[in-house]
Formats: C-alpha cells, structure tokens, sequence
C-alpha cells in the first residue's frame, strides 16, 4: 500500500508545492487576492514568493511606464472654430492596491484614461483660442511679411498669453489630480497633432484668402496714391516749364522790339527828310491795318491821317 500511495503523495505534494510558490519578475507588482478580496500588502520586490495554495490567487500589475495614444477628437475653441486633436500620454501605476481595487485590469485603466484625459483637454481648448494652441509658448515671437510692416491690422498676429506648454500644463495637472486616486501616477502628456475640422477649413481658407485681398487692396491704393502724386507733381512742373517759357519768350520779344524800336529811331532820326520818310512809311503800315474794301473813313481835313491822302493826287 505504502507504495501505491507515495507517488500520488509525491504528486500531491508537486501539486501543493507549485502552487504555493510564484515569481515575481523585475517589471510586475503582484496582488493576492483570497476568494476575490486583496489579502496582505502589494508584492513589489522581484523574487520567489510563498502564498497559499488553491487559496490564494496572483494578480499581476505592470510596473513599467505605459504608453497611452488617445483616439483623435473634435473639439471646440473660444473662438467657435472646431478642430481635431491627437494626444499622447505616458502613466504609471504606483498604487497598485487603489489600481486593483478601481479598475481591475489595464483594459479599465485606459478606458479611464480615455474619459479623464479626454475630458480635461476638451475642458482646456473650449477655454483658450485656437492660435493659444498653435503656438509652442508665448514668448516665441511669429514671422512677420516685412511688406506688412505698415499695414494696421492686416496680416498681424495677436497676442500670445499663454501657448501649447502652459495649456499641456493645466491638463496635465487637473488630470494628474483625478488619475491618483486609482493609484495612476500621471508623467506626461503631450499634444501630437491639431488639424482644422473639414467642416471648416473653407472658413479658414476665406479667412486667408481675404486678408491676402486686404493686403493687395492695400498696395493697390498705395500704388494709386503714388500715382496721383506724381502726375500732380508732373502737372506742377510742366506749368512750371511753361510759365518760364513764356516769360523767356516775352522778355526776348520785349528786347527785340527794343531793340528794332532804337535801330528805327537812329535810322529815322538822321534828319528832317528821314523823319519826314519814317512818317509816312509808318502812316501806309496803318492804312494797310485800318483801310479795307468795306471800311468807311471819316476824317477831318486836319488830321494827321488825312494829310498823306490829301496830297496823294499831287
């Protein structure tokens, strides 16, 4: 009889035995729970450990950092426009007896995660514009056409108060604050991408299109103004021009008749004979000017006029 039963007490015993020890390795945390209630404190340590067999069952936690990469999400801006955000995070569990207790499995973890994390940036962007969340700190100053350097408004880029790091920031904290009491320690989280809604991006193209057309509007009125600048200056100048002209041109003329006045008077001044011919050159110049086929003169017999017509029979 002893040597049907030793083997099967050997056996029993190999049972017991394996189930009474269990290894914890270097990244797992172990809970021991007793017909499905934690029993004693969390195995942290590495090594072989003793429990009771058939009673007492493991339940391993991971003890590394874990990576959490959100599903993309529509949300809302200060400014009504809709955006789509991608997020990334990285957590680790440093309570495992809160961990065990709350969510169980990693599967609950991330379920949470998703409704935590979600939920605090949703918070954050609906709180903020959106060039807040473009850009990566307030401090970093934006890249500015010099073309627009006297534009008022046109073009500009308003002023940064905060930036992506200090809105990361406020949800990192708020959701850290929520993930400790499931025994979550909450590392980092970051916003991976931001891309425009589809529903708006014709907006925003609008939005672009119409400040370029601000822009050229600007430089176009510009450009008028300068030409009417210029074709004033132009007008300006050539009245100039003109008005110098024609004083050249009057004050040569005076100097001519001057001129041809005193040669006149030093050819017809020589003499009676010359005075008496210069009259009556000058007298036919003014009957060519005054006397036409439908004049009527009349004239006294003592006009001056009249004397060269009187003797012109003679």
């Amino acid at each position: 009889m002893s040597r049907i039963f030793a083997p099967i007490l050997a056996i029993v015993a190999a049972i017991i035995g394996f189930n009474a020890f269990y290894t914890v390795g270097e990244a797992q945390q172990v809970i021991l729970t007793q017909f499905g209630k934690p029993v004693g404190e969390p195995v942290t340590e590495a090594g072989l450990k003793l429990k009771m067999p058939f009673i007492q069952s493991v339940n391993r936690i991971d003890k590394r950092v874990l990576e959490w990469d959100g599903p993309s999400a529509d949300m809302p801006t200060k400014d009504k426009l809709y955006i789509t955000v991608d997020m990334f995070a990285r957590w680790q569990i440093k309570d495992p007896m809160a961990y065990f207790l709350r969510l169980r499995d990693e599967r609950s973890a991330m379920s949470r995660l998703d409704d935590i994390l979600g939920g605090e940036a949703r918070n954050a962007i609906a709180k903020n514009e959106l060039i807040e969340i473009v850009r990566t700190t307030k401090d970093r100053v934006p890249v500015r056409d010099a073309t627009l350097a006297d534009a008022d408004g046109v073009g500009s880029m308003p002023i940064i108060r905060k930036g992506r790091g200090l809105i990361e920031q406020e949800i990192f904290k708020k959701a850290a604050e929520k993930l400790s009491a499931f025994g979550i320690e909450l590392l980092d989280i970051r916003l991976k991408r931001i891309n425009y809604n589809f529903a708006v991006e014709s907006k925003i193209y609008e939005r672009m299109i119409s400040e370029r057309l601000q822009i050229a509007e600007k430089f176009r009125s510009e450009g008028h103004g300068e030409a009417a600048r210029i074709r004033g200056n132009m007008t300006r100048d050539l009245s100039r021009i003109e008005s110098e002209a024609y004083r050249l041109v009057e004050e040569v003329r005076g100097e001519g008749d001057a001129k041809a006045t005193a040669i006149y008077a030093s050819a017809y001044n020589q003499g009676p004979e010359a005075t008496k011919f210069y009259e009556f050159t000058r007298s036919m110049d003014a009957y060519k000017s005054i006397i036409t086929p439908d004049s009527t003169l009349v004239l006294s017999t003592d006009s001056d006029l009249f004397k060269f017509l009187k003797g012109a029979g003679r």
